[in-house]
């Protein structure tokens, strides 16, 4: 029996859920149905997600089919909750996107799509709701091929539409043989000539589906299980295995963290080579720092059991590593080398969808105190670091990075519920980003003033391409100092980076140390060594925000704002009154067809303006418009003043400020 790593997902409301309650059920795995109206489902067991019938955090259950063992994911299916599904989308094998057939393919169907194919993860379509009223079965087939993929195969068809009887009758029928036939020569060669058989014709969609260039489609209902058992054949038959060598050595990722009953931290990590035991010592993060597993547990028929090991494929949770995060990889710390011991340069995170464009500023109710806060977010963020919490000393405040207002709503209610805390939120405000204009450079020298610090560091910037993210490189030799100072330097980099000179984090950067110097102990033959004059990590610390902010100070910054790419649909005789404003919100049309009587207009909108859109549509347009819009790019911000971001930190832009915060004492 093979083990699969399967990930439910689906845009808010489609039924994915419900459909994980049915395949528990049917695999034997739970008695009873749970329902998401009454708030008794398996996998949603935050008492937010019962109370609001969505899920919130991703959840994992295992059960037995007859040829495979499958650990199944379930995810949000909300937008403003995507940074959960993003994390478990690295440790699939395959997935089930689900849609409804009353509402067809929706936003966060497409981007999900979207997502699935670039990483080329095989996937097949539960088309759910076909027991409904107004449901449709060739309409949204036709609408997966224009919005999704072509390569779409119907496996059956459906009977019944929108009644209780509704059921799917399996079978590949012409329209799977016609779009197997555009993906493989072969078969499309045998089409044309009539010889194709069933068998070549299921071995061809085997092999296409598990290579994620075609998505078998079944349809049925969660609700009453038609559609259920051919869905679980597909899930058998047409989906690969989880692979690893079990004798290799030891490596996973970590992709969900959260809290036991005593505070401790749980780590949820997929081990992808080798096997990894209880009391083993591992590496995990960007620093190797090193841990010992104290527990494991993997999930069986259900539920999680206590094992003394977790082999290469497998999904569990691991206790005892105090410091692990979200994202951080595993590796056995048995033979590891002193570099990787000590550390290693950080590769930029690499992120499937985009990163939050809304930020609020969290405001404590009356007795709440300002440290228990932080503590508290602090803590949410290790298990969604995107939350990314900013913290002004200067003005006392303590804001959040967001996706959307439910999931304001979201972090409002934990904090009563988990914490009991009461908060409020102030305006969300859009977050933008800086990117270098051109290249600059900048050093200071040890003991040399205005430089008050025992450390030399030098530093250019230069622009790198859009989407890369953070490089620190090495110009000067690593054995010039030692590497405590050098890692001091990028961590302070990466750290800095995140206020530019407009306060917005700076991005898509190469960062390179061309100077370096430090001053070492000095013995004294009475004395031993001078601690008070040789160099520390914090002489580096201290220092290289001072040359990075002048660095990128020549280098020049631009701001930029997220923008929103966006899909209108509406009726053709309103678009005259439609376009003026969304010239006056920004707003740039790129495309324009019509379907009937209805318009489809696409384009993109500064992220700023969506809402205002959102509000303005249904009276510009008899109510009959449709938009979906999702996150697209960053553009140069052009109009009016460029946005500011108030600063956080010590201000090193402020040189006479930051070092009196920093040092006490201004030098010069």
């Amino acid at each position: 029996m093979h083990l699969l790593n399967l990930g439910i997902l689906a845009h808010v409301d489609a039924g994915k859920t419900s459909l994980t309650e049915r395949l528990l059920h049917t695999a034997g795995v739970i008695d009873e149905l749970g329902s998401v109206d009454d708030g008794n489902t398996r996998t949603d067991t935050l008492a937010l997600e019962r109370q609001r019938g969505i899920t919130i955090k991703s959840a994992v259950v295992s059960f037995p089919l007859d040829g495979v063992t499958v650990n199944l994911i379930d995810t949000p299916g909300h937008p403003d909750f995507i940074a959960e599904v993003e994390r478990v989308l690295g440790v699939l094998d395959g997935a089930v996107l689900v849609v409804s057939a009353v509402e067809g393919v929706q936003a966060q169907t497409r981007v999900l799509m979207r997502t699935l194919r670039r990483l080329r993860i095989p996937t097949l379509v539960f088309v759910n709701k076909i027991d409904r009223r107004g449901a449709q079965d060739e309409a949204v087939l036709r609408a997966m091929a224009r919005r999704l993929t072509r390569a779409v195969v119907p496996m059956g068809t459906a009977t019944g539409l929108g009644t209780r009887e509704a059921r799917f009758v399996p079978g590949l029928g012409p329209a799977a043989l016609d779009a197997l036939a555009e993906l493989d020569d072969e078969l499309l060669s045998a089409y044309v000539e009539d010889t194709v058989s069933y068998d070549s014709l299921r071995t061809a969609l085997a092999d296409r589906t598990r290579q994620a260039l075609a998505h078998p489609v079944y349809f049925g209902s969660a609700v009453t299980g038609a559609g259920v058992p051919e869905l679980i054949t597909g899930i058998e038959q047409l989906l690969p295995p989880a692979g690893g060598d079990p004798d290799g050595e030891v490596s996973g990722t970590v992709f969900k963290v959260e809290r036991g009953p005593a505070g401790e931290k749980i780590a949820y990590a997929r081990i992808f080579s080798g096997t990894l035991h209880a009391r083993d010592r591992v590496l995990f993060g960007a620093a190797r720092e090193e841990g010992k597993v104290t527990a494991v547990t993997v999930f069986d028929q259900g539920t999680d059991v206590r094992q003394e090991s977790l082999g290469a494929g497998r999904i569990g949770r691991l206790w005892g590593l105090g410091g692990i995060r979200i994202g951080d990889p595993i590796r056995g710390a048995a033979g590891a080398s002193a570099a990787e011991r000590g550390g290693v340069p950080r590769a930029g995170e690499e992120h499937h969808f985009a990163p939050p464009t809304l930020e609020t500023v969290v405001v404590p109710g009356p007795g709440v105190e300002r440290r228990s806060l932080h503590i508290a977010l602090t803590q949410l963020a290790e298990q969604d670091p995107l939350i990314d919490v900013r913290h002004d000393e200067v003005r006392q405040e303590t804001s959040v990075s967001l996706y959307g207002e439910v999931q304001k709503e979201v972090v409002q209610a934990t904090l009563a519920d988990e914490y009991g805390l009461d908060v409020t939120f102030r305006e969300t405000t859009t977050v933008c980003i800086e990117r270098p204009v051109g290249a600059g450079a900048a050093v200071e020298f040890n003991k040399k003033a205005p430089n008050p610090f025992l450390a030399t560091v030098g530093l250019r910037v230069d622009p790198a391409p859009l989407g890369s993210g953070v490089d620190f490189r090495l110009e000067v030799e690593l054995g010039a100092m030692p590497y405590a100072f050098f890692k001091a330097v990028e961590d302070t980099v990466r750290e800095a980076l995140g206020q530019g000179l407009h306060g917005w984090r700076v991005t898509d950067c190469t960062v390179t140390m061309t100077h370096s110097g430090y001053s070492p102990r000095q013995s004294h033959a009475h004395q031993g060594f001078d601690k008070s004059m040789s160099s520390t990590g914090a002489d580096f610390r201290g220092l290289t925000p001072l040359v990075l902010v002048e660095a990128l100070r020549r280098a020049g910054t631009r701001v930029y704002e997220p923008m929103h790419r966006f899909r209108l649909e509406v009726p053709a005789d309103t678009l005259g009154g439609l376009l003026p404003v969304l010239a006056r919100l920004g707003a740039v049309p790129q495309t324009t067809g019509t379907h009937g009587s209805l318009c489809v207009l696409e384009g993109s909108v500064p992220a700023a303006r969506v809402h205002g859109l959102e509000r303005r549509l249904p009276g510009l347009t008899r109510g009959e418009g449709e938009l979906e819009s999702a996150f697209d790019h960053y553009a140069p911000v052009t109009r009016g003043t460029v946005p500011e971001r108030p600063r956080t930190d010590h201000n090193p832009l402020n040189r006479k400020e930051y070092l009196l915060n920093v040092t006490h004492r201004v030098s010069g």
